[in-house]
C-alpha cells in the first residue's frame, strides 16, 4: 500500500491530530467513519432523501419526481450525518445504478465528496448469483462509493465471497483493475484511488468497508461464523426483517410479534459482535436509540425525516460529539 515515506496514513492522521504543520487535508482519512472507528466514536448517518416529493403532477405535467439536484441540495442540507446510505439496489443494481449514479454526480457537482459525505449502499444477495453479485459490487464501487452492505447474509463463505469482491485482484481480490468515475467523488487521481481503495480493516490503511446484515433464522444460526470472517468492518441485526421473521399472523388479520423471540435474535447479533470485536449496527430512532447505544451498538442509521434528523442529533449528544 501507498506509504508517505515510511509512514502510511493512520500514522499522518494521528499527528495530524495533535497539530503537526506539515499535515494536510490529503494526508487524513478519506473515509471518515473509518476515522470515528479507529478513535471508537458512534457513527450515525441517514438514508438519502426519498425521489417522491409527496405530490402528484401539475398542471405543467410534472411527475412529483425530485431531480438528482434536488436531492442532492436535500443531503447536503443537513450536516449532522456521517454517511448517506441508499437502499434501492438491493432487489437489483442494473436497474438501480444510473439513477444513483446521477445522484452521485449531483452531489458532487453540490460540494459533496468522499470525505464529507461517504456513500454506502445495499448490493443484492451474494449467495444467489455469487459471479453476478461480484460485478454489480464492481460498479457500485465504480461510482465512487465507500461501502456495501451485504444483506440476508446466511455463511461464512458468502462474506468471503462479497469480501473478495471489493478488493482489486492486485490486493487477492475479485474486483477488475478499472476505477469508473470513483477517483472524482473521492476527489483523489485514479493512482491514489487504486492505492487506497482497499477494505479496512483487512489493510488498516484501507478506505473501503464492509456492512454485513444477518436477517434470517439461518443466518442467526451461523451468525458466530459469519462474525469471525476478517474483514467484516459493521455487522447488523436486520431489525426489520426479523420482525417479520418473529411475528405470525393472528386470527384478525393483523400481525402478532414475538417480542421476546425478536429481541433474542438483535442480541444474539450483538453478543457475536462483541466475541469478535466487531463493530455493531442497528437502524434506530427516537425511542429506541439511547437504549441501543448503551447496549452497545455504535453504527446507527435513520429514516430520512424528521424523526431521523432528531435521532441524529440525540446519538451524537450522548456520545458528547
Amino acid at each position: 500500500m501507498w506509504r508517505s515515506g515510511t509512514m502510511g496514513w493512520r500514522a499522518l492522521a494521528a499527528l495530524c491530530a495533535v497539530g503537526l504543520q506539515a499535515c494536510t487535508q490529503e494526508s487524513a482519512r478519506i473515509n471518515p467513519l473509518i476515522a470515528l472507528h479507529e478513535q471508537d466514536e458512534p457513527v450515525l448517518g441517514l438514508y438519502a432523501p426519498s425521489s417522491r416529493s409527496g405530490r402528484g403532477g401539475d398542471d405543467n405535467g410534472a411527475s412529483g419526481m425530485k431531480t438528482a439536484a434536488d436531492l442532492a441540495g436535500e443531503t447536503l442540507a443537513f450536516a449532522s450525518s456521517d454517511f448517506v446510505f441508499d437502499g434501492s439496489m438491493e432487489g437489483g443494481v442494473d436497474e438501480r445504478l444510473p439513477a444513483y449514479s446521477e445522484y452521485v454526480s449531483a452531489l458532487r457537482e453540490a460540494g459533496a465528496s468522499a470525505r464529507t459525505h461517504p456513500l454506502i449502499v445495499k448490493t443484492v444477495k451474494i449467495s444467489d448469483d455469487p459471479e453476478a453479485a461480484a460485478a454489480g459490487i464492481a460498479r457500485q464501487l465504480d461510482a465512487g462509493v465507500s461501502g456495501i452492505m451485504f444483506v440476508a447474509v446466511e455463511s461464512a463463505e458468502e462474506v468471503r465471497q462479497g469480501l473478495a469482491a471489493m478488493r482489486f485482484r492486485s490486493e487477492g481480490g475479485t474486483r477488475p483493475d478499472r476505477v469508473g468515475a470513483a477517483p472524482t467523488y473521492w476527489g483523489v487521481s485514479e493512482e491514489e484511488y487504486r492505492a487506497r481503495a482497499d477494505l479496512w480493516p483487512l489493510d488498516p490503511e484501507g478506505e473501503l468497508i464492509n456492512w454485513t446484515i444477518v436477517e434470517s433464522l439461518e443466518g442467526l444460526d451461523n451468525v458466530q461464523e459469519i462474525a469471525a470472517v476478517p474483514g467484516i468492518g459493521v455487522l447488523w441485526p436486520g431489525a426489520g426483517t426479523l420482525r417479520r421473521v418473529f411475528s405470525t399472523m393472528g386470527p384478525d388479520g393483523e400481525r402478532v410479534l414475538d417480542e421476546e423471540a425478536w429481541e433474542n435474535a438483535i442480541q444474539q447479533v450483538l453478543a457475536a459482535c462483541k466475541e469478535f470485536d466487531v463493530p455493531c449496527g442497528y437502524p434506530a430512532n427516537s425511542s429506541d436509540i439511547e437504549m441501543r447505544m448503551e447496549q452497545g451498538f455504535t453504527v446507527f442509521v435513520m429514516g430520512w425525516g424528521e424523526d431521523g434528523f432528531a435521532t441524529a442529533e440525540t446519538g451524537r449528544r450522548l456520545a458528547g460529539r
